[in-house]
């Protein structure tokens, strides 16, 4: 997209002159008089949507005739109405920015004191395209959690999962694009691992870090794997206790959260069955 043309368009002295130019060719003296300017100030605004590319001009007799040309406006409007397709496509990153909007004034309405959250539970439920043995492997190795452990637009920047019950487990996401870990982290969160019945169970206690250091809340979460004909049923279980009124905003993205990270685990499994049928 040219800028210019945005810059020419931007002012609203200019704005006014391409409307007036869309009814009909007209001089400067007469775009002068319409738009209630000095001549002199409406001929410079002409020339700037001249150089732009959205006016032409030419000599008829004593006067200059400007006309307005609209492919230029015509491609600037498929370029705007292309922008608003993508920010506007269905389940796209727009969709659910509105929806955790939606969910994050919910739950700051409804965090009036401490423990308001308590005893909250969310359940999740993946058929996953492969056999309870990598589903284990992605669920307790830190090399293959940070390809599905965070949300689609965040990244881990830092991982600790000890597989084995009184394990640590430290959990830091930052977006997606802080290429270069210079802007902020956007959460932190610490563990512990329960309880570890390989390709079958697993439990662990999660607590998001507020700035201050302090615990959120704590989430207890519970997976379940049972093999399929097709693969394996992964379920997963969260209990919330301790949530102080500062949890909202982190409870608020649970759901659409967690599901985007276990839609990254189907996803990633699904690959590398595709991968291994191939070969």
């Amino acid at each position: 997209m040219d800028a210019a043309l945005l810059a020419a368009l931007a002012d609203p002295a200019r704005w006014r002159l391409v409307c007036l130019l869309a009814e009909r060719p007209r001089s400067v003296g007469v775009l002068a008089q319409l738009a209630d300017a000095r001549q002199p100030q409406t001929t410079k605004h002409l020339q700037t949507l001249e150089r732009a590319g959205v006016v032409t001009s030419q000599r008829n007799g004593q006067r200059r005739l400007y006309t307005l040309r609209p492919g230029p406006l015509r491609d600037l409007a498929a370029t705007l109405n292309r922008l608003a397709d993508t920010a506007d496509r269905p389940g796209g990153p727009h969709e659910t920015y509105d929806r955790h909007a939606a969910s994050l004034d919910a739950e700051r309405r409804a965090a009036q004191e401490p423990g308001w959250a308590d005893g909250r539970s969310f359940g999740f439920r993946r058929t996953l395209a492969a056999p309870p043995e990598p589903v284990w492997h992605h669920l307790t190795e830190p090399a293959l959690l940070t390809r599905w452990w965070t949300p689609n637009d965040l990244r881990v920047s830092e991982l600790v999962f000890e597989a084995e019950p009184g394990g640590r487990i430290v959990l830091e996401y930052r977006d997606a694009e802080d290429a270069d870990s210079s802007d902020v982290v956007v959460g932190r969160a610490e563990g512990v691992v329960e309880e570890v019945r390989p390709q079958e169970h697993l439990t662990y206690r999660m607590s998001p870090l507020l700035p201050n250091g302090e615990r959120a809340f704590t989430a207890h979460v519970a997976f379940t794997l049972r093999p399929t004909g097709t693969g394996t049923q992964l379920d997963a279980h969260w209990r919330l206790d301790g949530s102080t009124v500062e949890s909202a905003d982190f409870i608020a993205g649970i759901e659409i959260g967690f599901g985007q990270s276990l839609d990254k685990l189907a996803e990633t499994l699904a690959t590398a069955a595709s991968r291994h049928t191939d070969h």
